[in-house]
């Protein structure tokens, strides 16, 4: 789907010898699968999980349950420690991670639909709030997936 800029985000990696994990919830996976779309890419990619349930969080996550308390959902804040545990729990060089509502209701935390967080944790870490305006799940997973690719080039290029 978005070739171009996970190639650009491979060679960077690959350059740099480092390697990066991924944590999704609303791009159901596919911000991983266009990592892996990239030739060589078990040179910079060592996983990445669906976190769409607590269930599954607690299970593919290590999140300090502290830094947790008293965040609010789908913000900025708490995209940053999915990120930082998608990071520690696989000891790659980078994590991301990516928390939303893609539609087409809201979400049972109170966030409407077309509303995604992304957090990138590394050398440089930083987090954003992207709002479509659009309750199409489709596009919403791939404007999400698209957000979170650009974000992380975006991080390395400022290397």
């Amino acid at each position: 789907m978005f070739h171009t800029i996970s190639k650009l985000i491979g060679d960077r990696l690959s350059r740099s010898k480092a390697t990066v994990s991924v944590a999704e919830s609303s791009t159901g996976g596919l911000i991983s699968a266009n990592l892996l779309s990239v030739p060589g890419a078990s040179r910079f990619f060592v996983g990445g999980s669906v976190v769409y349930t607590r269930e599954s969080r607690r299970a593919f996550l290590t999140l300090d349950k502290e830094k947790l308390s008293g965040l609010q959902p789908l913000t900025p804040e708490i995209v940053q420690v999915f990120a930082d545990g998608a990071r520690e729990t696989l000891g790659t060089t980078w994590g991301i991670a990516e928390l939303g509502v893609a539609g087409p209701a809201g979400s049972p935390y109170g966030g409407g639909a077309g509303v995604s967080v992304i957090g990138i944790s590394g050398p440089i870490s930083r987090a954003i709030k992207v709002e479509t305006g659009s309750n199409h799940r489709a596009n919403n997973m791939l404007a999400f997936t698209e957000a979170a690719l650009e974000l992380f080039l975006e991080v390395l290029d400022s290397l």
